[in-house]
């Protein structure tokens, strides 16, 4: 589970463009007091200028880094709020439910959905389509002792975000692999 996170945030720092306007998805207040209980908390915000802060960073003239830059420019934000606790049920099932009731059908899709009753693990990626492109992504990882709420707004392109697998921390997919 801690791998599929660290995955999606270096996916995230990665491609990592307008102001916080721009994210849809709202974390609800009952959400944030999770704070007060976790005894680590992860809260990223990068949005607008941040993100075009960022794309001047990178190389256009190295390929793995000029990929990298187009992806961070059209994207409008990327948000993450992880708590971690010291022991489990320390949110409840509402906490979760309050962050998925946002990502409902046509906009929204659930896209993968994975579920360990043998540790209680459960991971769900939602897709928010617009004329039939990816414009968002949420993923939502919920353990005993960990809740983690990743959105990114804005286009998103599966087959170049592929292409930077196996760099900057980001893990190999094998889209075609993953098509057949």
């Amino acid at each position: 589970m801690r791998s599929i996170i660290t995955g999606v945030i270096a996916t995230l720092i990665v491609a990592s463009a307008s102001d916080s306007r721009a994210q849809d998805i709202t974390i609800p207040v009952n959400v944030e007091r999770l704070a007060a209980k976790a005894v680590e908390t992860v809260n990223v915000t990068v949005d607008g200028a941040l993100l075009q802060l960022a794309s001047k960073f990178l190389s256009s003239n190295d390929p793995e880094e000029k990929v990298a830059k187009n992806l961070i420019a059209n994207l409008k934000g990327i948000y993450v709020r992880s708590f971690e606790f010291a022991e489990p049920d320390q949110y409840t099932e509402a906490d979760v439910e309050s962050l998925r009731s946002q990502l409902k059908a046509p906009t929204w899709s659930k896209m993968v959905s994975v579920t360990s009753k043998k540790d209680g693990e459960n991971v769900e990626v939602f897709f928010k389509m617009v004329k039939e492109q990816i414009a968002g992504l949420v993923v939502i990882a919920a353990e005993p002792k960990e809740l983690t709420f990743v959105n990114i707004v804005g286009p998103i392109d599966l087959a170049t975000l592929s292409s930077l697998g196996g760099q900057f921390g980001i893990p190999k997919l094998d889209l075609e692999e993953q098509k057949k």
